[in-house]
């Protein structure tokens, strides 16, 4: 169990993976400041955090910004005194293959889901040194290992935030100072449900089929929960994960893409 006094950062914590993460975070009695795109939208964040009881700080945040990045971090410093935890999820997807890939699509997604993962932990590890204590986990992807057609910048982006997280590791490892990222395989949240949108556009399948076809890619023919990475995640923020640094750890179902 993390310490009630805890702070944690998670950025993109208004959907999928990162809410299930903040959600679990703030039940174990962590204060949680969620960052987000739509975090400056009042309306939003009620309609998704009231009705799941849910009592967080939540902020705009855009990632591709280190001023935005950078105030970010000292409003949560500034009312926490510091920054114990960092939970990075934001990220974006978008297809293209290599030959014709626009450079604006390429940058977003290397901006985003890379850069903007380096420029949360390059604010957050002074703080993180000088307390003697710090839990960094990255959500990378099983597209970190594995290669799709059409995927180059995705696959890149989350390639990148392994050796990102090893590097994060050596330096942060005299001070208390942890790095983990997490690759998981298909999870059950908004983006996947988008693909099964379009899947039964194309196809003409029902849900159920493709969402039958989803899970069949993976050995155990299951998706993976969001409350299933965020039980992980607890973990390797919490006092038991102290000696799990530099690692991958893939959630992955079973499958060798």
């Amino acid at each position: 169990m993390t310490k009630a006094s805890r702070t944690a950062i998670v950025t993109g914590g208004l959907s999928g993976m990162g809410l299930a993460i903040a959600r679990r975070l703030i039940r174990d009695g962590v204060d949680v400041s969620i960052g987000a795109r739509r975090g400056g939208d009042a309306d939003t964040v009620r309609s998704i955090l009231d009705p799941q009881g849910l009592s967080a700080h939540v902020a705009a945040l855009d990632v591709r910004s280190s001023a935005s990045v950078n105030g970010f971090v000292e409003e949560v410093v500034a009312r926490r005194g510091g920054v114990d935890i960092l939970i990075n999820t934001a990220g974006v997807y978008s297809e293209a293959a290599v030959i014709d890939h626009p450079d604006d699509v390429w940058d977003d997604q290397i901006d985003t889901n890379l850069s903007g993962t380096f420029r949360m932990i390059r604010a957050v590890m002074p703080h993180m040194k000088a307390a003697g204590f710090g839990r960094i986990v990255n959500l990378a992807s099983v597209a970190a290992h594995h290669a799709w057609p059409t995927n180059a910048a995705y696959c890149a982006s989350k390639a990148g935030l392994l050796g990102l997280g090893r590097c994060v590791s050596l330096e942060g490892a005299a001070h208390g100072v942890t790095c983990v990222s997490i690759s998981p395989t298909w999870v059950e949240t908004e983006m996947l449900r988008s693909f099964i949108d379009a899947d039964i556009a194309a196809s003409g399948k029902s849900r159920e089929e493709v969402r039958a076809d989803y899970a069949a890619s993976n050995p155990q023919h299951q998706l993976v929960q969001p409350e299933e990475i965020a039980d992980l995640a607890a973990f390797l923020v919490s006092d038991a994960g102290r000696a799990i640094t530099m690692e991958d750890v893939q959630v992955n179902a079973g499958s060798l893409w």
